[in-house]
């Protein structure tokens, strides 16, 4: 059994994209029946599907979406949804409890913003935005994490103070492995996971690393994560369709299968393709 506890959708010629401007190749609809298709073929049963826009809207779409279950060809389906809503506004458990009566409403799991395109490196640690990140810990939601090495030391001030949060960080806060630069990111990786409240997913890497990456390139990094977090902690995201810029979702898997395996036993493993994400994000 495999959950995909990180994936996305979208469709540029509904909604606005402007961040795929200088991506070509992803610029197109990805659809649930392309992640269907996708995901079968490797094994997955179900996934947790993760915001893309600062738009509500979008949110609100992917959890009727959540609610439909499988796709028309089957296969597996989002069963969870990690959404957005505007952490730096006054009525952030409102806008929750507003989002939660909607069609799907019950599959919301979490709650995600861009921050790693916020030019404040210290926005996570702005007050309005700690009342947000309060609020969403008091509704009993997750707060996924996507930032950048130089966004850590925020990340690291927070996920102290707010020790009633459960935060996931998403990517790995997106390391330097193109470059094999393993430093300052593991030492603050390591004091990160010092924190109960955080959780990872090993997702995203493929990107960071590039076309043509070897093995070889991710082994440093995936083991400060495995002594960091341990095995209980690291969950499984292929982050597809974002992936695809470097890897098939076929070699996401394998790679995370070939990098985590030598170091886990098979319950470990188990947990890390998916009962610790049914865990932390309360997957029904």
């Amino acid at each position: 059994m495999i959950i995909d506890a990180h994936h996305h959708l979208w469709d540029p010629a509904a909604r606005e994209h402007a961040w795929l401007d200088g991506l070509p190749s992803l610029r197109r609809r990805y659809g649930p029946d392309d992640f269907a298709r996708a995901a079968a073929q490797n094994g997955v049963t179900a996934s947790i599907l993760v915001q893309v826009l600062a738009d509500v809207a979008e949110t609100e779409e992917f959890l009727a979406l959540a609610a439909t279950g499988p796709a028309t060809g089957g296969g597996p389906a989002p069963v969870a949804v990690v959404g957005w809503v505007d952490l730096c506004a006054s009525d952030v458990p409102a806008e929750i409890a507003r989002i939660r009566e909607l069609a799907g409403g019950d599959r919301l799991t979490g709650v995600r913003h861009l921050v790693q395109d916020e030019a404040d490196p210290a926005w996570l640690d702005r007050p309005d935005v700690r009342r947000g990140l309060r609020a969403v810990g008091a509704a009993g939601l997750v707060y996924d994490l996507l930032i950048r090495p130089s966004q850590l030391p925020a990340a690291l001030r927070v996920t102290a103070d707010l020790d009633q949060v459960r935060f996931v960080l998403d990517h790995a806060a997106k390391p330097r492995i193109a470059d094999g630069v393993l430093e300052p990111w593991a030492a603050m990786i390591r004091e990160l996971a010092a924190r109960p409240n955080v959780a990872c997913k090993v997702s995203g890497l493929v990107t960071e690393a590039g076309t043509g990456w070897r093995r070889e390139q991710f082994a440093p990094y995936v083991e400060v994560l495995l002594d960091a977090f341990g095995p209980g902690r690291l969950m499984f995201g292929s982050d597809w369709p974002v992936c695809l810029l470097a890897a098939s979702y076929a070699e996401v898997v394998a790679l995370a299968r070939d990098l985590l395996s030598p170091h886990l036993n098979p319950a470990e493993l188990e947990g890390f393709f998916a009962a610790n994400a049914r865990s932390v994000y309360a997957v029904p």
